[in-house]
């Protein structure tokens, strides 16, 4: 199993930063223009058995990902898992920490990559930039929405 983490502290209440993410249009937001992205369903907010469904394009081909919710802790945590889609396995934790009036938000991912061991030897390294880019977006989008206010 491969191992992303993405951490930085935003300078606003983890209330606020909560919010942010509970936002409807929460996806289109933190989706990096490079990478398109079109939400097909989003249901049950944050909440367990929550469910987004999206389509990502590889190149030219659509792939449909479809995850659920599996926890959720109001202000300190909510984790959604891949139920279908182009990794074998990917659980996605979001954490957020109060540090006073701040918030550290934390990306965790753990993931496996379709076929095999050779595969995830010889792309790894390419998902893992790819995940920085995308997590150092993400979170300065929403250190711009939060920091704002």
């Amino acid at each position: 199993m491969l191992h992303f983490q993405h951490s930085s502290v935003i300078n606003a209440p983890v209330e606020v930063v909560w919010k942010f993410h509970e936002r409807a249009d929460i996806l289109q937001l933190l989706t990096p223009p490079w990478q398109p992205v079109r939400v097909i369903r989003r249901e049950g907010g944050l909440e367990v058995g929550a469910i987004t469904e999206f389509k990502l394009f590889l190149g030219l081909l659509p792939l449909t990902w479809l995850a659920r919710h599996t926890e959720c802790e109001q202000y300190h945590l909510f984790t959604d898992v891949q139920i279908s889609g182009p990794f074998e396995s990917w659980i996605h934790r979001h954490q957020f920490a109060a540090e006073g009036d701040k918030t550290k938000l934390t990306d965790d991912i753990s993931y496996i990559m379709p076929g095999g061991d050779t595969v995830e030897f010889v792309s790894g390294w390419l998902v893992q930039a790819q995940l920085e880019a995308m997590f150092r977006y993400r979170h300065y989008v929403t250190k711009r929405e939060c920091e704002s206010r």
